[in-house]
């Protein structure tokens, strides 16, 4: 999946970017590089966009996600990418400042 929000025009999409969890039938997204990303910082603001899945798009909404679920974002994190250097990185005090939950809209 590739989640793209909206830039500050509202008619453009940002990068996608490609990393998320599923926590039940939730889905979380975290910015690498926490809270100053601007990929984040953008769905933030904006609160919606889209997501690429299987080379179709749907449109969704962003909302910062509650720290009761970092948990289970880790180790769903830990349950996709086993063994991956980049699932620490992923469950570090910054990206986990910096999860969003997605939602279709």
């Amino acid at each position: 999946m590739f989640v793209s929000p909206f830039r500050e025009d509202w008619k453009t999409y940002g990068t996608p970017t490609q990393t998320w969890a599923l926590v039940g039938d939730d889905v979380y997204v975290r910015a690498a590089t926490g809270q100053r990303s601007s990929w984040y910082q953008a769905a933030i603001s904006q609160k919606a966009g889209r997501v690429r899945v299987a080379g179709k798009f749907s449109d969704v909404t962003f909302e910062p996600a509650g720290s009761d679920v970092d948990d289970a974002i880790d180790a769903a994190y830990e349950e996709k990418y086993p063994g991956s250097s980049a699932v620490p990185i992923m469950q570090g005090e910054g990206p986990r400042s910096a999860t969003v939950r997605i939602t279709p809209r």
